[in-house]
């Protein structure tokens, strides 16, 4: 394979005599074999060099030839460069293809993102989510309503992607889709990383997401209060389905686990930590981080009463749990037997472990961002803020013991 190459521009008079100028060629010879093409500008012969191959002159025209042929020479540099990492048979014919754009494939952006999510099933349950994987194709699902609806196209152009297709698509998530604020950002987020696949393959020259600020909004996290916990637990409860799901609750209270990590929570995840006691070693689902949580009284309480469940035993499961849909059903149902007016969800016992249980009493951030399995501290302090707003209230509540004090003080002077 020949690593040099040499060019030589000149002129072609034209056959017609009314014609004054000359098309403009670049010649590409390596190995003895030589293409030719057009460099799309014509000049008249006396304002020819030909064997420096440039215009002669610093008139106008002279000056856009020559900065024309500049910008060849250098785009043939990176043409012969990508064609040497790539190890490709280079000739004449070649370089100029890769030069005019003819070798180049055109990609579509949904063609690539179901490329993607195609191979992203074939990690569910291993390296990322089954839910990270099924919102990939919900995406999906958006791009493509999108393009058919604001373009009237069945697919589109990688390339062809700007900044304004961006704004455009949030516009459409937000209310065609009836997506809120942060919803439309994460699905912005699942598409930016089918752009980022598009930019590391050289399939897209520029990034639309250059000048695209994605900022959420904060959200209020809700949390129940240690009572509330109390009452959750101690209700009595007539249906074995609503026991069931109320135990698993109250166990993520005291645990920190999602749904997800509390489903499959095996006989193995138990293990005998550094103090001697039980702990949870489990490898979370959705991020795959490393969570180790000492097991509390209560969580050790609601393992005791499923070991002998017929579903427990004939698995390796700890809980026999429902699904997370009649999970979160059933929390309703339990909610208004228990006279909470809090939304119930599987998560938000996740949240009530991390403010309830711990931060609020004083277990430092750093422990619990390690049992939470997050993977960066600034996760967690979405909840310290929660937190500190306990704090500004309980202070409030000193503050008027304070006053009262000080006056009884007085009054006994």
């Amino acid at each position: 394979m020949s690593k040099s190459y040499h060019l030589m521009f000149f002129i072609r008079k034209s056959r017609s005599k009314s014609l004054d100028n000359s098309a403009i060629y670049l010649r590409i010879t390596i190995n003895g074999k030589r293409s030719e093409m057009s460099i799309s500008r014509t000049i008249s012969p006396k304002k020819w060099h030909p064997k420096k191959g440039k215009a002669i002159g610093t008139d106008r025209e002279a000056i856009e030839i020559n900065s024309h042929i500049e910008n060849i020479i250098y785009n043939l540099r990176k043409v012969h460069q990508k064609l040497l990492d790539e190890q490709e048979s280079i000739n004449p014919a070649l370089m100029i293809k890769e030069l005019t754009g003819q070798n180049k494939k055109t990609h579509y952006v949904l063609q690539i993102f179901k490329v993607h999510n195609e191979k992203t099933d074939l990690l569910a349950g291993k390296n990322i989510s089954v839910s990270t994987a099924k919102r990939y194709w919900t995406c999906y699902d958006h791009v493509k309503q999108f393009i058919e609806e604001e373009y009237n196209l069945e697919d589109y152009k990688l390339k062809d992607i700007d900044y304004r297709f961006i704004t455009k698509f949030e516009f459409f998530l937000k209310t065609t889709r009836k997506c809120n604020h942060n919803s439309a950002l994460k699905y912005i987020n699942n598409f930016k990383k089918i752009i980022r696949i598009a930019l590391a393959n050289q399939w897209m020259e520029r990034d639309p997401f250059y000048n695209y600020k994605v900022q959420f909004e904060a959200v209020e996290r809700e949390y129940l209060t240690a009572e509330e916990i109390d009452i959750l637990y101690t209700k009595e409860l007539h249906f074995d389905r609503l026991k069931v799901v109320r135990d698993m609750f109250v166990f993520s209270c005291y645990t920190g686990l999602a749904y997800s990590d509390v489903e499959k929570l095996s006989k193995s995840d138990i293990t005998i930590g550094i103090d001697g006691k039980q702990w949870i070693n489990i490898r979370r689902t959705k991020t795959n981080t490393r969570s180790s949580i000492p097991l509390l009284p209560i969580a050790k309480e609601i393992l005791s009463r499923y070991a002998y469940d017929p579903k427990v035993i004939k698995s390796e499961r700890l809980i026999p749990v429902f699904s997370n849909q009649k999970s979160n059903a059933y929390l309703k149902e339990i909610a208004m037997l228990c006279g909470i007016t809090k939304p119930l969800t599987t998560h938000l016992a996740r949240h009530t472990f991390a403010t309830t249980v711990t931060l609020t009493n004083g277990v430092p951030i750093e422990t619990v961002s390690k049992m939470l399995g997050h993977k960066s501290l600034r996760t967690t302090q979405h909840y310290a803020k929660i937190v500190d707003r306990k704090v500004s209230d309980d202070m409030k509540i000193l503050e008027e013991k304070l006053k009262t004090q000080r006056k009884d003080r007085k009054e006994n002077q």
